[in-house]
């Protein structure tokens, strides 16, 4: 009779082996940001270090540098998640489908609202986290406030002329004066005056951000007849 083979012990393949070491990467990078966040918002930006992150996250300093290549990058890639919204979908990809579907002009704006909501308490932290620190000095922190104030704005440019192409908004209103209408409302300076100093809870701030917007953007309502 043929040798009996131990199956238990037989080598897995390699596809799996890879698909493993994969997933354990993909697990200690977002172990990695998690900590990070944690530990940058409750000690700030300059007291923040590598080793504590490292610590913190079970994982290597050489990995975190490494993945990162150190705080600057590091604070980059928390911000860039907090956009992607608290789960499912990225937000962006979902406020596009918003824009082209919705066949409402106010609907609109309160899905706007939503997802101000949504991202604002993600993102703003950690927008306001950079902002203090190139306050201080910090000359990475800086150029990294300016590329995420330009990227944002761009975004907004993206949105209003989403928006304008779909006839909702004011027929004066040009793309530059929609972006700057979109770009006030979801600063974090707005969600830091709001509801970090002012106590707002994130219905109260949505309906708010909704009712600006449409205030600002959208043709005045038709008078009633009769």
């Amino acid at each position: 009779m043929g040798q009996v083979v131990n199956e238990s012990r037989a080598p897995r393949p390699r596809g799996y082996d890879a698909r493993r070491r994969r997933e354990a990467a993909g697990e200690s990078r977002e172990r990695v940001l998690v900590q990070s966040r944690q530990l940058f918002l409750a000690n700030g930006y300059g007291r923040t270090t590598i080793a504590a992150i490292a610590r913190a996250a079970g994982v290597s300093k050489e990995s975190v540098y490494k993945g990162f290549g150190g705080k600057p990058g590091l604070v980059r890639a928390i911000y860039e998640q907090s956009l992607l919204g608290a789960g499912g979908p990225p937000a962006e990809d979902r406020s596009d489908r918003a824009q082209a579907t919705v066949p409402d002009a106010r609907e609109l704006m309160e899905q706007f609202g939503r997802f101000t909501t949504e991202v604002s308490p993600l993102g703003s932290p950690v927008f306001l986290l950079i902002r203090d620190a190139a306050a201080s000095g910090d000359s990475d922190m800086a150029a990294l406030l300016a590329d995420v104030e330009e990227q944002r704005y761009r975004r907004m440019l993206h949105n209003a002329r989403q928006v304008l192409g779909r006839g909702f908004l004011r027929a004066d209103l040009t793309e530059e004066e929609v972006a700057d209408v979109m770009f006030t409302c979801t600063s974090a300076e707005l969600y830091e005056t709001l509801v970090l100093k002012r106590g707002w809870d994130a219905g109260r701030y949505g309906r708010f951000i909704a009712r600006t917007l449409a205030a600002n953007l959208l043709p005045e309502p038709s008078p009633s007849s009769g």
